[in-house]
């Protein structure tokens, strides 16, 4: 799905790269109709007037299903999963599974994806902006600490993805994420499990769809 292409569905708000390349992979994973809606925030679209009534945190992504506006990308995520349940990237209510899926999805969301803030934004954390770089390299090793821990779960189990061998929308956060570290001096691609897994992730055609709509380059991962 085209960015200037509009369609009857849903409604992503989106920036290329960030978060919501994660809902936007999934979409094209579950081949509903979408619209893809530029967020300008280099202009700070995502400070302007009618975003922040979209989300009065000024956050991308937000969805619009219908009367729904919402936005935090792990619940868009389960949304979008949970309302395509054939689509098999949720699993079903009351298993195993699925507590194992929103454990990982609250691993990724409130402890990976928060630390990776502080890794990209240390300045917003200290007063004295000459701390933000020792902020920023404590942030990349705490960081590097989560992948492992994510490295040895797939070892672990000896499957493809992090519930074992079906994807799901959990494994859809986790490959935007680790997109996050390919700049940093030990990224998520240089661990033995993790590589295999990205690979697998970019090999898929939804996800080369979303990737070549955000015109994004290599480094992929």
């Amino acid at each position: 799905m085209t960015a200037n292409h509009a369609s009857p569905g849903y409604t992503l708000f989106y920036f290329p790269s960030t978060a919501s390349y994660a809902p936007h992979i999934l979409l094209e994973e579950l081949g509903v109709p979408f619209t893809l809606s530029l967020v300008d925030r280099m202009n700070d679209g995502h400070k302007s007037p009618a975003y922040l009534k979209l989300n009065p945190a000024g956050l991308i992504p937000v969805l619009v299903d219908g009367d729904l506006v919402l936005p935090e990308t792990a619940a868009i995520l389960m949304h979008l999963a949970d309302q395509h349940p054939a689509s098999g990237f949720a699993p079903a209510l009351n298993t195993p599974e699925r507590a194992h899926y929103t454990r990982w999805m609250f691993y990724l969301s409130n402890t990976l994806q928060a630390e990776l803030i502080t890794y990209f934004y240390p300045a917003r954390l200290v007063e004295d902006e000459s701390v933000a770089a020792q902020v920023k390299r404590c942030a990349e090793a705490r960081v590097g600490t989560m992948l492992d821990i994510l490295d040895a779960h797939l070892a672990s189990h000896g499957g493809t993805h992090l519930l074992g061998s079906p994807i799901s929308a959990a494994d859809v956060l986790l490959y935007v994420l680790c997109r996050w570290t390919r700049n940093m001096t030990n990224p998520a691609r240089n661990r033995p499990h993790l590589r295999p897994f990205l690979e697998r992730m970019l090999a898929r055609p939804a996800v080369q769809r979303a990737t070549a709509t955000e015109g994004l380059v290599e480094p992929y991962y």
